[in-house]
């Protein structure tokens, strides 16, 4: 039920990603929170540690992890919401990467990003991604988080 119910929503459906990427010193211990949505339902909600980033390499991660996750469910059309100016507007191209420890994510998001059908960037208020936020947070408390090192 549950597997067939995912399957049919993944077809012409855009799905929301909300992602964030969070750093205790900068660079220092990391994580990320990500939470894939549908019709306002959490299908995916989860939060990872990093190991030692700076808070924007969190970031970066966040979307990468996300993408990643969002691929592996066939998962099309997206729309992801980060509370990272930063991240928004290199994503965008509105915005150089002058920072080379962010280079090789950047190219690596945007390979992600050009193979589905259709996904957009998009800054929100933290208040809009407050859960992803609480996911990272748990992550970096140690609390059922994964690890996944930031530079694998």
């Amino acid at each position: 039920m549950c597997c067939e119910w995912l399957r049919m929503q993944r077809v012409g459906k855009m799905w929301i990603l909300e992602i964030d990427g969070a750093s205790r010193g900068n660079p220092g211990p990391a994580a990320a929170g990500i939470v894939l949505k549908t019709d306002g339902h959490s299908i995916l909600e989860e939060g990872i540690r990093l190991g030692i980033c700076t808070n924007n390499q969190a970031e970066y991660r966040a979307l990468i992890l996300g993408l990643r996750r969002a691929a592996e469910l066939g998962i099309r059309e997206l729309l992801v919401l980060t509370d990272s100016e930063l991240l928004a507007n290199q994503v965008a191209g509105r915005w150089k990467v002058r920072n080379p420890g962010l280079a090789q994510l950047h190219r690596e998001a945007l390979a992600l990003l050009s193979s589905f059908d259709r996904a957009d960037v998009r800054q929100v208020a933290r208040e809009r991604n407050r859960r992803a936020d609480e996911l990272a947070n748990r992550a970096l408390d140690g609390k059922d988080a994964p690890d996944s090192g930031c530079d694998s």
